[in-house]
């Protein structure tokens, strides 16, 4: 079924920027989509890259624009401390350096070395865990589009005294650039250590919640995104998603 959506922006935008912002796929993806005429708006084809979408228009990608984007490659690291997510600066280490075949856990092959595998989902250069990357426009949709309902769960070990009370506030009550923070699971799990489950995604987020109630982070690991989990994945280690779970993180269903 052909992808549709309606822009409920304000101000005209670009194809390929809004494309982009909302995770459905990378700019340079949207122009290759344009030029290939599977992009209208409201019904009309869309050929020139540098068309904007106007308040209400609806854009439709059609079903051989799905498959292309369906056709990415889709990969789950162990991200160790001290590796970043994404392009680095000169002094930092991407984690798509460990995609090696020496690192590689069951079936599939390394990716070229000037392969585009953004992060779907970023984790930071002192935290570890689960970390995806992706080719695949419709799985960058799922996990960090707009509309995605998946959640994310983290084991966090802190210094400070934990409260009910602040426990209460890292729940629900807590305000960051301005905006009130949805919703948050959080669970003691021993006296230094906790449980989170986000359904959104801030710059350095349960950081910076655990500061506005004086407690330190000392460790966060990231175990789950949606119904992908770490598992016994071996740190520095990566795999190939498998297509059921390609499928589950569309669906936003858990297994």
């Amino acid at each position: 079924m052909a992808f549709t959506r309606t822009y409920d922006g304000l101000e005209p935008v670009r194809i390929n920027k809004w494309l982009g912002q909302t995770g459905v796929c990378s700019r340079r993806e949207a122009e290759a989509l344009i030029a290939a005429g599977m992009v209208t708006i409201d019904g009309e084809s869309v050929t020139d890259p540098g068309r904007k979408i106007e308040p209400g228009q609806t854009l439709t990608l059609n079903d051989r624009g799905e498959a292309a984007l369906a056709s990415g490659v889709t990969i789950l690291i162990h991200k160790p401390l001290g590796y970043v997510s994404g392009q680095p600066e000169p002094d930092k280490i991407p984690a798509v350096r460990l995609l090696t075949a020496e690192n590689l856990v069951g079936e599939g092959t390394p990716p070229a070395e000037d392969a585009s595998l953004p992060p779907i989902g970023r984790l930071d250069e002192d935290s570890r865990g689960l970390l995806m990357l992706s080719s695949d426009g419709v799985v960058a949709k799922a996990v960090i589009g707009p509309q995605s309902k998946l959640d994310k769960e983290y084991l966090v070990r802190i210094e400070g005294d934990v409260t009910e009370k602040k426990l209460a506030l890292l729940r629900r009550g807590l305000m960051l650039d301005g905006r009130i923070l949805k919703y948050a699971k959080v669970s003691r799990m021993e006296q230094n250590r906790l449980r989170f489950i986000l359904t959104e995604g801030r710059n350095r987020q349960i950081r910076r919640m655990c500061e506005m109630v004086d407690l330190e982070v000392t460790d966060l690991l990231r175990i789950r995104v949606g119904p992908i989990h770490l598992n016994n994945l071996p740190e520095g280690k990566w795999r190939m998603i498998t297509n059921e779970e390609r499928d589950a993180l569309i669906s936003g269903s858990t297994y």
